[in-house]
């Protein structure tokens, strides 16, 4: 099982409206959870999501470059998640092994 966060550190005054943008594109996933900072870098937010797998993720990335999530959102949503960049200056990834 792995854990993937991606990490964003929304602009000041984003954070909350970046983590209320990605709860509301990703409720049919119920394997993501949307987390702001509580102790920690200033106006963080994580969407963080379990795997069995690398080739998993691997799916993920393609069904998230063919469009396919675009086309399920609300065309409100869709064209707010499209402009998401716009609401943070920089990120990370990190991927991590459950020990079981």
């Amino acid at each position: 099982m792995l854990i993937v966060r991606e990490i964003f550190i929304a602009k000041p005054g984003q954070a909350s409206k970046l983590a209320r943008l990605f709860k509301k594109a990703m409720p049919a996933r119920g394997d993501i959870r949307i987390l702001t900072d509580f102790i920690g870098e200033f106006n963080m937010v994580v969407m963080e999501t379990e795997i069995k797998n690398l080739k998993e993720y691997e799916e993920q990335v393609e069904e998230y470059k063919s469009g396919k999530m675009m086309k399920e959102l609300d065309a409100e949503t869709a064209a707010a998640i499209s402009k998401y960049a716009d609401l943070y200056i920089g990120g990370r990834r990190e991927i991590l092994q459950v020990v079981e």
